[in-house]
């Protein structure tokens, strides 16, 4: 398997070796949707909470007298049938939206992605990324020079002098092979992989 090594402009100098195991998978949809799903379940916060009817602020005197009306029978107005009144199954703060995903089929899915957007052409490998200063300025320039206006960088290493640079552009994100996860390769339109850090994906996705 081989990928584009893209120069300074953002163009294809030559070819670099990769190992099959992680960027000639099948596309396997399915996997990619569940591991996708399950790391975003992950991330939720069970932080919203909803009251029952024992819970909400009403008087429990009833509402009207029983007979006579021609309105429905009421007891109170705390009844989840009224307006303003609690919740029959309401979402409680200790919510758990956790779904698991065990190593093998996650190694599966990320190596099914990494397949799907060589083959797709979102992929590329450079030399390395470094900046000298921490200046976005002059990362933003780089980007621009190699025409990508929206990019995921996975470097073997992240100095401060890049984290620093990368960390205010917004459609740019800068991590390390092990902070790879499958939403962020999904979302940016190019994917930039350096060639020392191509070995460490092979750990850990073959």
């Amino acid at each position: 398997m081989q990928l584009e090594l893209l120069n300074d402009q953002g163009q294809a100098a030559s070819k670099v070796d990769a190992p099959e195991t992680v960027f000639g998978r099948e596309y396997n949809e399915s996997l990619i949707h569940q591991i996708v799903v399950a790391y975003q379940a992950n991330a939720r916060q069970g932080t919203r909470a909803q009251k029952d009817r024992e819970q909400v602020h009403h008087s429990t005197k009833k509402p009207f007298k029983q007979k006579g009306t021609g309105n429905a029978r009421a007891g109170m107005t705390s009844s989840p049938l009224w307006r303003g009144g609690g919740r029959i199954f309401p979402n409680s703060p200790e919510e758990n939206f956790t779904q698991k995903i065990n190593k093998k089929m996650y190694r599966a899915g990320m190596a099914s992605i990494f397949s799907q957007l060589a083959r797709e052409g979102r992929l590329a490998v450079v030399d390395s990324l470094k900046v000298e200063s921490p200046k976005t300025k002059a990362l933003a320039a780089k980007f621009k020079a190699m025409n990508l206006d929206s990019v995921l960088v996975i470097a073997e290493e992240v100095d401060e002098n890049l984290y620093l640079a990368s960390r205010n552009l917004v459609n740019v994100l800068v991590v390390e092979p092990r902070y790879a996860d499958p939403v962020s390769l999904v979302h940016f339109k190019k994917v930039l992989v350096t060639k020392g850090a191509i070995d460490k994906l092979k750990e850990m996705f073959a």
